[in-house]
């Protein structure tokens, strides 16, 4: 008895164990891998939805606050990775594969807006079905942050039922899409190793201490970052956001940081940020998927078409893109590999890209660390402007 009220009493003791049991399970099925092929962490997200579609009751409120600052947690540990390399990255083709970024995001909004109009769904459901498509959580947050500000009731949970249904498929959908354009000859393809994520070693004093960076000043300058309103001309303005803000900041810090010798890069990407971002994404999906997993069996039974929609929305924009890369540009696949998963904001199609790729070839990371930031950016606007046209 004792133990039944504790599973459904929704109390603090119970939702910091389900929180627990959720990130645990979930981790331990993450490294199952089938042909090659794991959902990682997403497991987690998996987990926390069957806990609460069976009953289990956690606090509300505190689920909010666990899993926005676990999303805050994770960018900044991403911004402080990815930033060191990420300006010198435009000096070895990194233009070009923005570019192409940008044409993806592009495509993959056209297409969202368009499936709303001639399927006659609601343009804000669709949102939630966007963000799971392309794998981004920040954009979830900002666009359930979007119809908090708009006021528009029940709204978030649609949005995190819809981003729950669509992710599952869109993680096997860009490995799927990286396996459509793999050359039949992959001996023949150049796995040269580059240095343009790697570039920027430690070359001042080795401040490795985590102690010597101040994390929360960083979060709490990206928050003020992310909360000043840029209008747009709609009716609501567009933010940064919890999570673009901090990323923006981390992202100055980590390059600014190693350019000025502060740290150097067994900093950045070291275990203590490595820890950072997994704790921190971690604690998100388990607490989306505590929060919507009520609505989810619903929402699979009453519109299963949005697995539909969001297996188009994951696949159609990388392989034009991605395949005009490879045809007519002739990119090396293990670059192109990488820039999927980061134009979707990916890692597990980055780990498939690195399982593949010989020992040493850092094309992948490179590719997907390059377009990783401005593809970040484009998906918190995005998702927020699919809420604020609905």
């Amino acid at each position: 008895m004792w133990f039944t009220n504790l599973l459904t009493s929704g109390g603090i003791g119970t939702t910091v164990l389900m929180l627990s049991v959720a990130i645990f399970v979930g981790l331990l099925l993450g490294k199952l891998k089938i042909k090659g092929i794991t959902l990682g962490i997403t497991w987690v997200l998996f987990v926390g939805i069957l806990l609460s579609a069976l009953g289990v009751t956690c606090n509300g409120e505190m689920l909010h606050i666990i899993k926005e600052f676990g999303l805050i947690l994770f960018v900044t540990g991403v911004g402080l990775q990815v930033g060191p390399g990420f300006f010198r990255s435009f000096a070895k083709g990194g233009l070009t594969l923005n570019v192409m970024a940008l044409v993806n995001v592009a495509l993959g909004v056209g297409i969202t807006v368009l499936i709303a109009k001639l399927a006659s769904q609601e343009l804000t459901d669709m949102a939630g079905v966007y963000t799971g498509a392309i794998t981004n959580t920040p954009g979830l947050s900002a666009a359930q942050q979007a119809v908090g500000d708009l006021g528009i009731e029940g709204a978030a949970d649609r949005l995190a039922a819809g981003y729950a249904v669509a992710y599952p498929l869109a993680v096997v959908g860009m490995i799927v899409t990286c396996l459509i354009l793999r050359p039949k000859n992959m001996a023949a393809e150049p796995t040269e190793t580059v240095d343009a994520v790697d570039a920027v070693k430690a070359s001042g004093r080795k401040k490795g201490s985590i102690l010597l960076i101040p994390i929360f000043v960083i979060i709490a300058l990206g928050i003020v970052l992310g909360s000043i309103p840029i209008p747009v001309g709609m009716k609501a303005p567009v933010k940064l956001g919890l999570a673009g803000g901090p990323l923006v900041v981390a992202l100055v810090a980590g390059w600014l940081g190693v350019k000025k010798g502060w740290y150097g890069t067994d900093f950045t990407d070291g275990q203590g940020v490595h820890m950072l971002r997994e704790v921190g994404i971690a604690l998100f999906l388990a607490g989306v998927g505590l929060s919507a997993g009520s609505q989810f069996v619903e929402t699979v039974q009453s519109h299963y078409i949005w697995v539909v929609y969001g297996v188009i929305i994951t696949m159609v924009p990388p392989l034009l893109v991605a395949g005009f890369g490879r045809l007519v540009l002739k990119m090396n696949w293990y670059t192109l590999a990488g820039f999927v998963g980061g134009s979707h904001t990916d890692p597990p199609t980055l780990a498939f890209a690195n399982t593949v790729a010989p020992e040493g070839c850092k094309l992948p990371n490179m590719g997907y660390a390059t377009v990783y930031p401005l593809t970040m950016f484009l998906r918190i606007f995005t998702a927020q402007l699919l809420v604020l046209m609905a």
